[in-house]
């Protein structure tokens, strides 16, 4: 037997890979993290399969349902939200495996942060702007950050940030970043981005408390801080440039390599 560990995606149904969602369809025994992955992902597995909700189990117990899985030679479809390899805690499980000799595979999923930048229809690197993107945290009651990591350090980057896991910990984002970004720096707060109820705050550091307390988001919330969030101006990748040459477009050497199906058959 084989253990899936799945990224089911943002949160819309639709943006779980297509391996993801066969390996579901097919698995007898599936696991996932019910407050963050939608029913409807989870309904796709066979009709007489063991589907259970992860979220009110802890480490031990989500083991031994795996261990009985292999003793009894059935796949696991384990669910993640996101993409699994960014806070899924997967980590811990798959330890647990290779101490049981359990065979697993990853299966990645679409992350947080690509959806929240498809709903705002954002680039989050823009030439001249932002050329990184730093996926990272604050300090909370699961886990602390290491020293070396702290907002204090990365905000010095002026990168695009995508924080996660952190909305009760505004004052100490506003107050950390300001004097790198600037307290007008525009800011995103989305919760629960692509989810049916997704609801989408545009503001800046110095705003961002407020219009979170107004809009009462206490939970499961994406922040994103970076100047890309209002560039206007910004200069034109030179990758389209009609004077850029590169190995698939030689300057002065350009061929036509659009074709129809049926040219690239009768190529063939």
């Amino acid at each position: 037997m084989t253990v899936y560990f799945i990224g089911a995606g943002p949160g819309a149904p639709d943006l779980i890979t297509v391996r993801g969602l066969k390996l579901i369809e097919n698995c007898k025994v599936c696991l996932f993290a019910g407050s963050l992955v939608p029913t409807e992902i989870v309904e796709a597995a066979p009709r007489d399969a063991l589907v259970m909700d992860t979220a009110p189990m802890h480490l031990d117990q989500i083991i031994e349902e795996i261990q009985k899985a292999d003793a009894d030679g059935l796949d696991v479809a384990r669910v993640h939200s996101g993409d699994p390899s960014l806070y899924g805690a997967i980590a811990e499980q798959m330890r647990r495996l290779d101490e049981m000799g359990i065979d697993y595979e990853v299966v990645p999923g679409v992350p947080a942060f690509a959806g929240a930048a498809a709903r705002l229809k954002t680039e989050l690197t823009l030439p001249e702007i932002a050329q990184t993107v730093i996926v990272t945290r604050t300090s909370g009651k699961a886990s602390s950050m290491p020293e070396h990591e702290t907002l204090e350090i990365l905000g010095q980057s002026r990168a695009t940030l995508a924080i996660h896991l952190s909305i009760r910990n505004l004052k100490y984002i506003e107050e950390t970043l300001s004097p790198y970004y600037g307290e007008d720096c525009p800011v995103v707060v989305i919760y629960r981005a692509t989810w049916p109820d997704e609801q989408i705050i545009q503001t800046t550091l110095k705003d961002m408390r407020a219009d979170v307390r107004a809009a009462k988001i206490t939970r499961t919330a994406l922040i994103f801080v970076g100047r890309v969030f209002d560039a206007k101006g910004f200069k034109d990748s030179e990758l389209y440039s009609a004077d850029f040459a590169h190995v698939l477009r030689n300057k002065g050497k350009k061929k036509d390599r659009t074709k129809t199906k049926g040219q690239a058959a009768e190529a063939e």
